[in-house]
């Protein structure tokens, strides 16, 4: 079944198309630009998603749902943010459907286009700005902290399943505040509550930064990142947190009555991640058999095949082997077919990504022990059937830091320190990854590199320190080194 999928070293996006498809996780639907997301996939996402909403949580945040369409004039009223994204709206200009006089299907009545045109979403700030308006009228009603789970939609011409759709599911948060430095905090404080998902459920090492102003979000003041390296050496921007300002305040009129009794506008935040984590997680850790998955986010954690296949005694085996791990928190399920070869289920569930599998024969049962193999390095052990769970419990604990240790490791060996713009072509060309270099801090350069090699400041990292140097394109005068890469 590994022989399905593409190497990577041959090509990458293939590589990338086969293992959405054959792990079943998402395949292209019949709207251009759209994917329908699988069961296996969405099961995935509800990991992700039941995770951070705890985090959310833990943090002070409610959830709340804000309408799909946003009146046009809204996104009339902060300037920055409609020029963003007025190339990505979909418009919506008629509310009703009619026969076609000629017999040909339905048609736009005619008669029925809207007063106003409305826009599907592709991002709430405008529509939830409009309606905080009359939540918030005193320092009392502050902060305000509203996390929403939606879909979003942004018309992209070239699309990826997961990393870059039409419509695609995320959550956005959006908070508002009293103070300048109350917002700012927020901002910092859910990029790091996004840092810490990536690493220690994902598996992902980020990089966490602050976006160039040509980069930053549109309306924002401030825009946080995180930023991970894939294993063809492109960078994916994985989470942003967006310090707002008092725009969007200003533009909808928000405002409060301060502990002194003065009218003030608040101060406000959004940040969001989406189902581009999915497409992350693939390619931070799948290799040639498959999608490989992190212990914490998989579906299931342990995959039982019995061999050569079920019959009453494994059953019963397995049963007991199930209520143990279950007992211990782990997911596990049983391959109950018949149809197929024991060979075929291993490669199957290698290409799932389930993180251990267990073998279970008569000659095991008579030995009292199962066969153990890790879908991280394929090492297989002996295991005592009375110590199975025990076991278990600390292999996924291995493979979640081995996880993330390789892929940390790749990480870290390609962060290049280049000086010189012929040495910035050849490391991009040739090795990829990240590179850090002097840039004199114009969007003119910025965009001139961008122009010359396709490569983007993907941020300026938040824990460098000052550098005077030249920049690597101009030679101008630099304060610090920033990360530039080729990115999805």
């Amino acid at each position: 079944m590994g022989k399905v999928i593409t190497n990577r070293d041959e090509d990458y996006s293939q590589w990338y198309l086969d293992i959405v498809k054959k792990a079943n996780l998402a395949q292209n639907s019949a709207v251009r630009g759209c994917m329908v997301i699988k069961p296996y996939g969405f099961a995935i996402w509800e990991r992700m998603q039941r995770r951070l909403d705890d985090m959310f949580k833990e943090t002070g945040h409610v959830n709340a749902y804000f309408p799909l369409f946003i009146p046009k004039s809204f996104l009339s009223k902060e300037a920055e943010h409609v020029e963003g994204f007025a190339k990505e709206c979909a418009v919506v200009t008629h509310h009703r459907l009619m026969n076609d006089p000629d017999g040909k299907g339905v048609v736009v009545d005619p008669d029925a286009r809207l007063e106003e045109e409305l826009i599907v979403r592709p991002t709430s700030e405008t529509i939830i700005w409009n309606t905080y308006r009359d939540w918030i009228n005193s320092y009392r009603d502050l902060p305000l902290l509203i996390n929403q789970w939606a879909n979003v939609v942004r018309w992209e011409l070239r699309t990826r399943p997961f990393l870059r759709t039409a419509e695609f599911l995320w959550q956005e948060g959006h908070t508002a505040h009293a103070t300048s430095e109350e917002a700012y905090q927020e901002a910092r404080r859910m990029l790091d509550v996004y840092a810490r998902f990536a690493e220690e459920y994902m598996a992902m090492p980020v990089i966490r930064g602050v976006k160039t102003p040509h980069e930053r979000f549109a309306g924002a003041v401030e825009t946080f990142t995180i930023e991970a390296l894939m294993q063809d050496g492109k960078a994916l921007q994985a989470g942003t947190s967006h310090f707002l300002g008092q725009n969007f305040a200003k533009a909808f009129e928000v405002k409060f009555l301060d502990e002194n009794n003065q009218l003030e506008y608040v101060w406000a935040t959004s940040w969001g991640v989406s189902t581009r984590l999915i497409g992350a997680l693939i390619m931070t850790h799948s290799d040639d058999q498959g999608l490989v998955l992190p212990p914490k986010l998989a579906p299931h954690q342990v995959v039982i095949v019995p061999i050569p296949k079920p019959n009453d005694e494994l059953d019963a085996a397995a049963a007991r082997i199930m209520e143990q791990l279950r007992k211990a928190g782990i997911t596990v399920k049983y391959d109950q077919d018949r149809k197929n070869r024991p060979g075929f289920k291993f490669a199957e569930h290698e290409m799932h990504g389930i993180p251990v599998r267990i073998g279970l024969g008569k000659r095991d049962l008579e030995k009292n022990q199962v066969e153990i193999a890790r879908r991280d390095t394929g090492e297989k052990s002996f295991v005592p059937m009375d110590n199975v769970a025990g076991y278990i419990a600390q292999l996924l604990e291995e493979i979640q830091a081995n996880l993330f240790r390789r892929a940390k490791a790749f990480r870290d060996a390609h962060i290049t320190r280049v000086d010189d713009f012929e040495t910035f072509k050849q490391v991009l060309e040739e090795k990829g990854g990240f590179i850090s270099a002097h840039w004199d801090g114009t969007t003119e350069t910025e965009l001139k590199i961008k122009e010359l090699t396709k490569a983007t400041i993907r941020c300026i990292p938040l824990d460098s320190e000052p550098e005077e140097g030249a920049c690597v394109l101009t030679g101008k005068k630099s304060e610090r080194r920033v990360l530039f890469a080729k990115a999805y």
